[in-house]
């Protein structure tokens, strides 16, 4: 662009000759400047043409290689960091990091950054140029910058300050909403959307707090700026028809080049603040990264086979630990155990004593210190003590090969959403077998799949071995996750076995048969089992009984039930159930009985099988979205925002004056320029005139530019807010069938969230006011050219413009494109890094941070890949784009030079008209440079307008009122009739015609074997579903025409995996309730009935301790009991227990369990266990088998029957 102002300067200088009274410039002269000027500029368009595509082409994949790489090392370093460290971080923190703040930076460098060095090269080009021709007038001219320079030094740290603020807020809403989504469940069971609502929201206000805060300064930094642009053409023209009329120079093309390039400064200057703001916003968002990039991280090295074997003996000595979230609770306290080498070790006790510690400090997790000498500092935080494998250092042990050597199954199995055969297959990294070949690694799945029992369920599946598990397994059964998660232990034939309840969640007989195979890959191994069921550790070589934090008891079996009264007798006292029953001689009659009507039932369920299956296949698909463009996108949210309307008004005033002013500033200029062509002592007069109407214009544009930068900024911070809340409302009120979708993840909810309203801002904030502003400018020019100059303004249009609006169409059109299979790619990756985070524990534990780090790699090299082929040949037509206003231009030089040639334009029409096309030209390009963001904000908006849809069952769901159920004396009526049922994403039936019916006030139990149902009934009575044939009825009334809102008040769940959010336990146990309408006497009463209330007082906070990032630094039973409390408090008419009990200890599950009975009066419970012991005094107990009924009676009828739950009760008892 600078070097266009020399070849009009060239042109001015020729047609001023020309025109002059002494006639300087002939005919031949002035034709051919006239074609050598429109060559030259068919030149530089070829020349920009190359070089846009250059940087296009060369800023895209920069930051798209740069984003990946700093993602890649985040990930990287922050997997080589320890446990304790995530500990500390808020939920969902580390994932909004890489996704929202990456996105920060790589619009930071692909965009802003390319805009940055176009802007300043040209800023210093065009300086040089001016200085080349007339130094002195240059540095007079240029003063003006001197004014914007102090404006933006001024404002600009203020203004990033604030930036960061909001950032900040930002973030911790992507927190915020990544913890809820990943607790959907709990939150829908307890009603806690609202509340859940508020707290995100909290953290949105806070956002558009601070951003509120930066309107006045963005406007105090436009208004200056504005007014020193058009201040400065004054003062250049002024002071250069001062040295005109002085003599100092005679030569109009000097006067031209230096007044074009200094205009052109002064209007490429603000090119260069908002990119740098830009820089500024990445450069924070690098500095984010760093933190975690530049953190120490330990020393991973150390010893392996041979120096050190992991068949020797581990000794953990005088160990004392409490976590660093809470350094003042002690978790171990001088412990000392030996763990015997090709021995089986197990641990029993309480809730909190221990035991998932002892796992923590194996797997190092975490780290403690050897006392040294007179060390008193680490006896002050409780971290100190001696651990050695075979009388080495454990932290003298090669971290990578020692957790290799370890096959650990947690409390709380993860598993990753791919296949079954991947994620058994996970367990083979760092194995002899890592390497092998596909075959040999499809026969060591199969056979610990085997070994697990989790062949029986695996082979039942269309798509057996790859069938996709779902988002942290969600599409599996609790004891399916279980015991994929046992096979993947034993695949590796680890020489540590380290079981933390690794059968908690699987059904009775499943138990007994991995049981088994636990016990057959645990000879000639060592082994550490940890339990709350007692028969699960029978045959144990060593039974230690841990007591807060120190051993107390420890023996074999035998040995420690001969001391009766002692702690492990106490324990195993608690689990006894009573497994015989006396044969009456009715005993016969009974079983007769339960039989014919089985018979009877499976009749039923055999002559609706047909009628069932032809409901289902009935049901309607759901509608496909609708896609909506640019305008119809930006017109629906316009009308919504009308409320804003006074803003609205105030911004397009002020665009339109910010619009009109260019137009203007080519009458000015052009005014301006013809007074050199006379001589007369009228002159400096009219000079100063038409200087000071500049600075007329100046003032009035300062004026539309501090309404337009305070009303856009005060816009888009309201407008994000209020898209972010309803985007987010309406994610929260989808079905929970809607999170289990394969692009509705955890992950890829978050990402959504936090960065399409903030894509709003460009169709509905401060971009939508600069579009104004250059169509106006656009339309304003193009009317004064007209006025001036029809001909050569009629002729250029008609050339032109179908070029500039044809590139301007394609380049929304495939920006449109890119960004959507770049928003499909970004998500994957975003939901791959957010699951890869959140099983931090398990990926260290299966030593797969490097194949979770080359997986993550692969993602990202492969979007660069697609990235890379769609650019090499889409980013020509946005060059093309960008260039085409040079050949336009080249076109106007030639032309209207001809019409002055031949007399027919005077320099005063062609200079207004070029100015004008000139200016229009440059709107045309500010317009285009928004396209990629109008194609963002456009395909954000469809994304935020298809949440509105309602699901069907839904829209239903929330229309209709509450229906009559009953008064609250006795609990509920349940019934399930001829119920079937699968999963939206899986095509394997659960319930296959399931009719049962629980009384009111019934203790009712549900087992059966795993993936036999009993998870489902408790998800379709909280609704989380709907049957896709029969009736749930509750108190006679069909569930799906009750008030959902209102019928889940009427519940509370307990589920199998208790979920806490990060708060205080005040705010946990009071998540389903009212905190202003529930007494303190009532919260304390809940957490006596729970076994929790004495933990919890003993705490220095008490009721307000922080429960750290999901729970960590509570054990995995005072999770379980706070969970219990909280389903309490809300005294419900009907409690469901999902293995409520299956992490308490057998003495707390006890006095739990007497709560629970002590209540049922009041109250429906509806139990699914496994432990039989729990339910024994239930009123009825239902066995399910293959999604029905198969036996149900009391605990004594069933036992009479000698049918499934004999066995079953058989398989439990401790003394068999």
């Amino acid at each position: 662009m600078p070097v266009m102002n020399i070849i009009f300067g060239r042109m001015v200088g020729s047609f001023t000759g020309y025109y002059s009274q002494d006639a300087a410039t002939t005919y031949e002269f002035f034709k051919n400047a006239i074609t050598t000027c429109a060559l030259y500029l068919v030149g530089l368009f070829g020349i920009r043409l190359v070089l846009d595509y250059v940087a296009y082409v060369g800023f895209r994949m920069c930051s798209l290689r740069i984003s990946a790489a700093i993602r890649l090392e985040y990930m990287r370093c922050l997997f080589g960091q320890p446990v304790s460290t995530l500990d500390v971080l808020p939920p969902g923190q580390t994932a909004a990091i890489i996704t929202i703040t990456a996105s920060v930076l790589q619009v930071g460098i692909s965009e802003k950054l390319s805009a940055f060095l176009q802007s300043a090269s040209t800023v210093i080009s065009a300086f040089v140029i001016a200085m080349v021709y007339s130094w002195s007038l240059t540095l007079i001219t240029s003063s003006g910058l001197l004014l914007i320079t102090i404006v933006y030094a001024a404002t600009t740290p203020f203004l990033v300050k604030l930036m960061n603020e909001v950032q900040h807020a930002d973030i911790q809403a992507s927190t915020t909403a990544n913890e809820i989504f990943g607790s959907i469940r709990m939150v829908a069971a307890c009603g806690a959307e609202e509340k859940m609502g508020k707290r995100y929201a909290g953290w949105v206000d806070e956002s558009r707090r601070r951003g509120l805060r930066m309107s006045p300064l963005i406007a105090a930094q436009q208004a200056p700026i504005q007014f020193a642009v058009y201040s400065t053409f004054a003062l250049s023209f002024w002071y250069s028809l001062k040295m005109y009329l002085e003599l100092r120079f005679n030569s109009a093309e000097t006067l031209i080049v230096v007044l074009m390039s200094v205009m052109l400064m002064t209007t490429s200057i603000s090119g260069i603040t908002g990119p740098l703001s830009a820089a500024a916003r990445a450069a924070g968002a690098a500095t984010i990264f760093y933190t975690i990039i530049d953190a120490p991280r330990p020393d991973r090295s150390g010893v392996k086979e041979p120096e050190v074997s992991a068949s020797e003996d581990v000794v953990l000595y005088n160990v004392n630990f409490a976590y660093s979230t809470r350094p003042d609770l002690k978790i171990l306290d001088n412990l000392t155990l030996v763990l015997p080498a090709g021995k089986i070790t197990a641990i029993v006790g309480p809730s909190g004593s221990g035991k998932s510690t002892i796992v923590g400090l194996l797997e190092r997790w975490y780290e403690i210190q050897a006392p040294e000498s007179g060390d008193m500092v680490w006896s002050l935080f409780w971290r100190n003590g001696w651990i050695a494998v075979g009388g080495r250092p454990l932290r003298d042990i090669d971290l990578k090969w020692w957790r290799s050597q370890i096959g650990l199954v947690q409390q709380e199995p993860f598993l990753f959403n791919n296949t079954i055969y991947r994620n058994v297959e996970y367990g083979l990294i760092g194995t002899e077998w890592e390497n092998a070949d596909l075959e040999t690694k499809k026969d060591l799945v199969k056979q610990a799949c085997k070994e697990a029992y989790a062949d029986e369920f695996i082979d039942r599946l269309p798509e057996g071995y790859s069938t996709v598990v779902g988002d942290a397994g969600i599409k599996l059964s609790g004891g399916q996750r279980q015991r994929l998660a046992i096979a993947r232990a034993i695949i590796k034939r680890p020489k540590i076995l380290i079981l933390d309840e690794a059968t908690s969640s699987i059904d009775v007989r499943g138990e007994q048969m991995v049981q088994e195979a636990l016990d057959k890959v645990s000879k000639n191994r060592t082994t550490l089992m940890i339990a709350h069921r007692l028969t699960t550790v029978k045959k144990a070589d060593n039974i230690v009984v841990l007591r807060k934090g120190q051993v107390v008891q420890q023996g074999t079996h035998e040995a420690l039930m001969a001391q009766e009264g002692g702690a492990y007798w106490t324990l195993a006292n608690a689990q006894q159930i009573n497994a015989e029953a006396e044969h009456r001689p009715d005993d016969e009659r009974c079983s007769q009985d339960a039989d014919i009507a089985e018979k009877k039932s499976m009749a039923t369920i055999g002559t609706d099988t047909t009628l069932i299956e032809t409901s289902v296949s009935l049901s309607h698909p759901e509608p496909p979205k609708k896609s909506r463009g640019f305008f119809g996108s930006f017109g629906l949210l316009l009308r919504e925002q009308s409320s804003h309307w006074r803003w609205y008004i105030v911004m397009l005033l002020a665009a339109v004056g910010g619009g009109a002013s260019q137009p203007i500033q080519a009458y000015l200029f052009a005014t301006l320029l013809t007074l050199f062509q006379f001589w007369g002592p009228w002159l400096p007069a009219l000079a100063s005139f038409w200087s000071l109407m500049f600075v007329v214009l100046a003032i009035f544009v300062a004026i539309c530019y501090f309404a337009l930068g305070w009303s856009t900024s005060t816009m888009a911070f309201n407008i994000t807010h209020h898209y972010r809340q309803e985007y987010f409302r309406n994610i929260l009120s989808k079905s929970v069938a809607f999170f289990d979708g394969d692009d509705h993840s955890v992950g890829a909810l978050t990402a959504r969230l936090a960065t399409d309203p903030s894509q709003l801002q460009e169709l509905l904030g401060t971009n939508m006011a600069f579009v104004v502003i250059s169509i106006l400018n656009v339309v304003g020019c193009i009317a004064i050219s007209f006025y001036f100059g029809w001909k050569l303004t009629l002729i250029t249009l008609c050339s032109s413009m179908p070029l500039i609006i044809a590139a301007a169409f394609f380049k929304i059109r495939y920006e449109t494109q890119f960004e959507k299979a770049n928003n499909a790619v970004f998500a994957e990756s975003a939901k791959f890094a957010a699951e890869a985070i959140g099983a931090f524990r398990t990926v260290s534990a299966l030593t797969l941070e490097d194949t979770i780090i080359q997986r993550y790699d692969k993602l990202l090299h492969d979007h660069i890949r697609n990235a890379w082929v769609k650019a090499s040949w889409t980013t020509l037509i946005f060059s093309m784009a960008d260039s085409i206003a040079l050949l336009c231009m080249a076109f106007v030089l030639w032309y209207g030079g001809t019409l002055m040639l031949n007399h027919e334009y005077m320099p005063f029409q062609y200079i207004v008209v070029y100015i004008a096309v000139l200016q229009g030209g440059m709107g045309a390009g500010q317009w285009l440079s928004y396209a990629p963001n109008i194609a963002k904000a456009s395909v954000a908006a469809n994304r935020i307008i298809d949440m509105r849809a309602k699901d069907r069952v839904d829209g239903k769901l929330m229309s209709l009122d509450f229906g009559n159920i009953g008064e609250n004396d006795m609990g509920v009526k349940i019934q399930f009739q001829n119920v079937w049922f699968r999963y939206p994403t899986r095509d394997v039936p659960i319930l296959n015609g399931l009719s049962l019916t629980i009384e009111k006030g019934q203790f009712a139990a549900i087992v059966g074997p795993s993936g036999s149902g009993k998870t489902t009934v408790v998800s379709l009575l909280e609704r989380f579903y709907t049957p896709r044939a029969g009736r749930i009825s509750y108190n006679g009334s069909d569930i799906s025409d009750l008030s959902l809102s209102h019928y889940r008040k009427e519940i509370s769940l307990v589920a199998q995996e208790p979920n806490l959010f990060d708060g205080t336990l005040r705010d946990n146990i009071l998540l389903g309730v009212d905190p202003d309408e529930t007494t303190e006497e009532q919260l304390h009463q809940a957490c006596r009935d729970a076994e929790i209330h004495d933990f919890i007082v003993s705490l220095p906070d008490g009721y307000n301790t922080e429960v750290g990032t999901r729970g960590v630094t509570l054990s995995g039973g005072q999770k379980q009991r706070l969970a219990i409390a909280r389903a309490l408090i809300r005294n419900p008419r009907l409690l469901l227990l999902d293995e409520a009990t299956s992490n308490l200890d057998a003495e707390t599950e006890r006095a739990v369990q007497a709560v629970f009975e002590k209540n049922k009066k009041n109250r429906t419970m509806v139990v699914v266990a496994h432990r039989l012991a729990t339910v024994q005094n239930a009123d009825v107990i239902f066995v399910l088998g293959d999604g029905r009924v198969i036996e149900k009676g009391d605990h004594s009828t069933l036992l009479r029957k000698r049918g499934v739950y004999y066995q079953m009760c058989q398989s439990q008892a401790l003394d068999r």
